[in-house]
């Protein structure tokens, strides 16, 4: 696609950030959708709850990468905090979406977060992005969040749900808060340990979305996880062999439900998914299993 214009919600998180230096250094230009009045160039102003965007902004963009959203391990899930997780999302995309649709000439293409969530709990079998939707409040929200991008589809603009799972970081994400359990040596496996974990390195993360911004035959779901998914067992033998740390300490199912509450069923729920249109298309992962992708986020010093 040449020089491209990208339009980014969701800048200064973990994914976001990360994506925003990634285009930058290759000499992409960056359009920062902010929550406040813009006050420099490369901002446009945009109000989730309102629903208001100042679609002027995305005038002459390529594309639109929305990755906004409540952080759905941030708080514990009350009935206020689970419509929060809703409405930033839901709301936001619907915004996000009917701005793009209302462009004389639109950007080529929307990349719309979405989460593997959607699938629910798949206990050991295979999901991919033919796998129907589960049930639970994660998987009705993800329903929801993808639906909320019609207009943009609609209107003739390529629109690619990416399906994320659990992003391996030491710099946030669920993945920020193991590490410094690990390292102290509080580490172990989560409930059985037997859920399937499906995960993805950050710098992996980066590369498929810009694949998915670039590869005009992608439309629709596209899983964004690494190839081989593993139980929590194992990602607590490879976070303690990796940080030379004891992985001892097994956090049983009703401790972790009497200090998560509902989040907890999410934690001890196993998603087994893979990235089956992803690597249809040619992508190739940098780290496609579960130690190397620990061993990356170690080594990641930006």
């Amino acid at each position: 696609m040449g020089r491209m214009r990208i339009a980014i919600t969701g800048s200064s998180g973990l994914i976001g950030t990360a994506l925003v230096r990634s285009l930058r250094a290759d000499g992409h230009e960056v359009v920062r959708l902010v929550r406040r009045p813009a006050r420099a160039r490369g901002e446009v102003s945009w109000d989730p709850v309102r629903q208001t965007v100042d679609a002027a902004g995305l005038a002459g963009c390529t594309g639109v990468v929305h990755l906004a959203g409540a952080g759905v391990g941030d708080h514990r899930w009350t009935a206020a905090y689970k419509k929060e997780i809703r409405d930033s999302r839901v709301l936001g995309t619907a915004a996000i979406a009917e701005a793009v649709a209302s462009l004389d000439t639109p950007p080529r293409v929307l990349v719309s977060g979405s989460a593997i969530g959607i699938y629910g709990d798949t206990g050991d079998r295979l999901a991919d992005e033919d796998t129907p939707p589960g049930h639970g409040f994660l998987a009705g929200v993800c329903q929801q969040w993808e639906e909320a991008a019609a207009a943009a589809a609609e209107a003739g603009v390529r629109t690619v749900y990416a399906r994320t799972g659990l992003v391996v970081s030491r710099r946030g994400g669920a993945w920020g808060k193991l590490f410094p359990l690990f390292r102290a040596g509080l580490g172990g496996r989560m409930g059985s340990g037997r859920q399937y974990w499906s995960f993805i390195a950050l710098q992996d993360h980066v590369a498929a979305l810009r694949h998915l911004l670039e590869d005009a035959s992608l439309s629709g779901p596209v899983n964004l996880t690494a190839p081989h998914p593993v139980t929590n067992r194992q990602v607590a033998e490879v976070m303690g062999r990796v940080l030379h740390r004891p992985a001892l300490l097994p956090v049983p199912g009703p401790v972790l439900r009497a200090a998560l509450g509902e989040m907890a069923s999410d934690v001890l729920g196993s998603q087994r998914v893979v990235p089956r249109r992803l690597l249809e298309s040619g992508f190739s992962f940098a780290c496609p299993d579960i130690e190397s992708a620990v061993r990356a986020a170690l080594a990641d010093t930006r």
